[in-house]
């Protein structure tokens, strides 16, 4: 019997938008982040051809074949890569979808109307 050999891909999207409008966040250097930092097997630098990055004008695309990939990993990585950055204070990793997250900024405009009140 014969076992078909299907292939398990799982694709991941950080949507960089905003950031990347008002010139704060620079995806090439996002992206060789992640290349260097993810883990594939416990290991660093091991991606191989079992996960793909690929970058377009304001979003990244992350696609697993084959293994467990976690998107956990990847908020993880974002938020690491906005504190080397220091960008950690305005920008935020936000679940847009199931299988994709954005960089929004914080609203802090309610803290302000706050003060005025005062």
């Amino acid at each position: 019997m014969v076992k078909s050999s299907k292939k398990q891909v799982t694709k991941f999207v950080i949507d960089c938008n905003q950031p990347v409008a008002d010139k704060v966040l620079d995806v090439a250097s996002f992206e060789k982040y992640l290349h260097d930092r993810i883990k594939v097997g416990g290991k660093t630098n091991n991606l191989g051809d079992n996960v793909t990055i690929t970058r377009d004008a304001t979003k990244l695309t992350v696609t697993a074949t084959d293994i467990a990939f976690s998107k956990r990993q990847l908020k993880y990585l974002s938020k690491r890569y906005l504190k080397k950055q220091q960008l950690r204070d305005y920008l935020r990793v936000v679940a847009k979808s199931k299988n994709s997250y954005e960089l929004r900024y914080f609203s802090i405009s309610a803290g302000d109307e706050e003060e005025e009140a005062e």
